[in-house]
């Protein structure tokens, strides 16, 4: 535990720091992928709520084609690891989490995914393409 704090605090504090440095730099330096796993800096004085939009619903992503849905469920799995990873941060430092509703709206998505998914690997009418296609479903 003691070793994962070290390491978090030191992993966060080299992504803000490579991120200080690139920013004053002014270059067209690549950013630290670290930096993907935590939310980009906010005023803590701003007294505005930071308003978050809402999960997807299944009709939604019904018309979405198989690459769209796709490229959702990976750019969801990302946001979903960043809030987890910054939960965890602030958690470390005995801080609280900011807005935690945004965890279950990412899941709630991420779950309407796999059932859209699911829903036309049933309606496949290839049987061999209908197993295929649920078991990439069940891969997510």
């Amino acid at each position: 535990m003691l070793v994962s704090r070290i390491l978090g605090r030191t992993l966060f504090a080299a992504a803000k720091s490579e991120a200080y440095s690139a920013t004053a730099a002014a270059t067209s330096v690549a950013r630290n992928p670290l930096q993907e796993f935590f939310e980009a800096d906010r005023s803590i004085d701003d007294d505005k709520p930071v308003v978050y939009g809402r999960s997807w619903k299944a009709p939604e992503l019904r018309l979405k084609s198989w690459d769209d849905l796709n490229k959702l469920w990976y750019v969801l799995l990302k946001e979903k690891n960043m809030l987890m990873t910054q939960r965890q941060m602030l958690h470390s430092q005995n801080l609280r989490f900011p807005n935690p509703e945004r965890i279950p709206k990412v899941r709630k998505s991420m779950c309407r995914i796999k059932q859209v998914l699911t829903e036309r690997a049933i309606e496949e009418p290839d049987p061999r393409r209908s197993a295929e296609m649920k078991r990439m479903t069940n891969a997510l």
